[in-house]
């Protein structure tokens, strides 16, 4: 697709909006709360940022996907956790401040995993470089599209904390609209070559979410992590942040937006189902040992 004002420039904002959102949810102690469950997000940052992208690198292998469908699973998979992970989680019962924790610094992380991600996935699958932008290029823009409007928010909820706790609710809702509005623009402008590659695309974003989560929350739990924390990491690794996805393709190539956009379809499903199974697990857990007290919001 030729660039346009969509690409250009509403992408780009949206995806700016929602970082904003993000970042009025969060403060300086999400951050640091890194110290106080370093074991729980290590192992989380150790799933978002090694094992579901080679996840995504394999499922792009064994489903056979064209080289752009294939970089642009992997980009999904190399992309951080999204903010909707922390309200499943919290729906779930699961350990909500290490979700916020780990979406948090993934969000900054991706400054690294998502360049050099898409770096290694375009050599390895022969779609080509990344043209006259360049790694540093895509560097400098996952930095004023995620970053910058990241610190934004959060300067203003320390600035602003009785007016930010006013708008946050209608902030989110816009945020959720301009997600959709991606999504379908995204599909729209690529409508015939996602069409045309729906199903082997769905199964393969399927085969990520599930393995994504599935091994995420058994890594967790061989780490001896309670359940509420393998709930929280495997929620992060089940919801991406397939906007940063879309965006970031539409700098290279557009194409390579399709198996986020058709990934953003069902993944809220998969998570929800895994949400409502989990919250009964969490539960009963609760009943018979009350999680400790760990900085962790009460659910």
């Amino acid at each position: 697709m030729e660039e346009s004002i969509a690409t250009t420039v509403a992408l780009p904002i949206a995806l700016a909006v929602i970082m904003v959102s993000l970042g009025l949810e969060l403060t300086r102690a999400d951050f640091r709360r890194v110290f106080e469950l370093p074991r729980g997000v290590a192992i989380g940052l150790l799933n978002l940022g090694l094992i579901s992208p080679f996840l995504a690198f394999a499922i792009a292998e064994v489903a056979g996907l064209a080289p752009v469908l294939a970089v642009g699973l992997v980009l999904l998979g190399a992309s951080p956790g999204g903010t909707t992970a922390n309200l499943l989680t919290h729906m779930a019962r699961g350990d909500t401040a290490l979700s916020v924790t780990m979406t948090a610094i993934s969000s900054v992380g991706a400054l690294v995993t998502v360049p050099l991600y898409l770096g290694l996935a375009t050599d390895h699958f022969g779609a080509g470089d990344l043209g006259e932008i360049g790694m540093a290029g895509i560097v400098v823009r996952v930095f004023a599209i995620t970053i910058v409007p990241l610190a934004i928010g959060m300067y203003l909820r320390e600035r602003y904390p009785a007016r930010v706790a006013e708008v946050i609710d209608r902030v989110k809702r816009v945020a959720l609209v301009l997600f959709l509005a991606v999504v379908v623009a995204a599909v729209a402008s690529e409508f015939e070559t996602v069409t045309e590659n729906f199903t082997r695309v769905a199964l393969a974003a399927l085969a990520l979410n599930v393995a994504a989560m599935t091994v995420s929350f058994a890594i967790a739990t061989f780490a001896r992590l309670d359940g509420r924390q393998a709930t929280a990491i495997a929620m992060e690794l089940g919801i991406h942040n397939a906007t940063l996805a879309i965006a970031v393709a539409a700098i290279v190539n557009i194409d390579y937006a399709i198996p986020a956009a058709v990934y953003s379809v069902f993944m809220y499903v998969t998570a929800g189902l895994f949400a409502r199974l989990m919250r009964v697990r969490n539960s009963a857990a609760d009943t018979v040992s009350p999680p400790a007290v760990s900085g962790t919001a009460p659910a």
